[in-house]
C-alpha cells in the first residue's frame, strides 16, 4: 500500500487580509506563456459572441492595457451597472483581488482599465475583527463604491492557510443554493 502522508495543519493565529466582498459575476483574464488572451467566467471561457453581462466585450476593447497583467490568470469582479446589486453605478468595472500584487501597497501598478477589491484590514487572525470589519460596511457603507449603503460582505485571507472565505452581512447562515427560491 502507497504510504499517505497526513498534511500539514495550518496555524490560525496567522496574518489574514479582510477585502471587500463586491456582489457582481466572477471574471478572470488568463495570458497564456505564448500570449495568448482568454477571458473567462467563474466556470468557462467566454467571447463577446458566448458574453457574460458583456465582460468578455469589454475585455476584447481593453486587451491591450489587460495585457500589461503578464502571464498568468487574473481573477477578479465584473460588477456595477446591471449586475446584481448594481452599486449604484452607471458602468461595469473590473477590480481584482489578488491585493497583495494589485492593491495601493501591492508590487506592481495595474492597468488604469482596472480596479481592486478594497482592503478592509490586515491583521493576525482574530475573529472580533472580522465582526469590526463587517461593521464598518454595515455602518459606512460599500468601500468599492463609496455612498452605496448595501454591500454584501467581506471575503478573508488566511496567509497560512491559503485560503479564502466569505461572510455577508445579510443571510450568512443560509446556503446560496437556499437564497434563489
Amino acid at each position: 500500500m502507497e504510504f499517505v502522508e497526513f498534511s500539514k495543519i495550518a496555524r490560525l493565529s496567522r496574518e489574514i487580509v479582510i477585502t471587500e466582498k463586491i456582489d457582481g459575476t466572477n471574471a478572470q483574464i488568463c495570458i497564456t506563456p505564448n500570449g495568448e488572451f482568454l477571458v473567462g467566467s467563474r466556470t468557462r471561457w467566454i467571447t463577446p459572441d458566448d458574453d457574460n453581462f458583456g465582460f468578455a466585450r469589454w475585455a476584447y476593447e481593453h486587451k491591450d492595457e489587460l495585457m500589461q497583467l503578464g502571464e498568468g490568470s487574473h481573477f477578479g469582479e465584473w460588477w456595477g451597472q446591471g449586475i446584481q446589486r448594481k452599486y449604484d453605478l452607471e458602468e461595469k468595472r473590473f477590480s481584482l483581488f489578488n491585493v497583495a500584487r494589485w492593491g495601493d501597497d501591492g508590487k506592481e501598478v495595474r492597468p488604469a482599465c482596472c480596479h481592486v477589491v478594497p482592503v478592509l484590514m490586515r491583521s493576525n487572525f482574530d475573529s472580533d475583527y472580522i465582526d469590526i470589519a463587517m461593521e464598518m460596511l454595515r455602518v459606512e457603507g460599500s468601500r468599492a463604491s463609496p455612498g452605496f449603503m448595501k454591500p454584501e460582505g467581506i471575503i478573508i485571507w488566511h496567509e497560512d492557510a491559503r485560503q479564502l472565505f466569505k461572510k455577508t452581512l445579510e443571510r450568512d447562515e443560509v446556503p446560496k443554493a437556499l437564497l434563489k427560491g
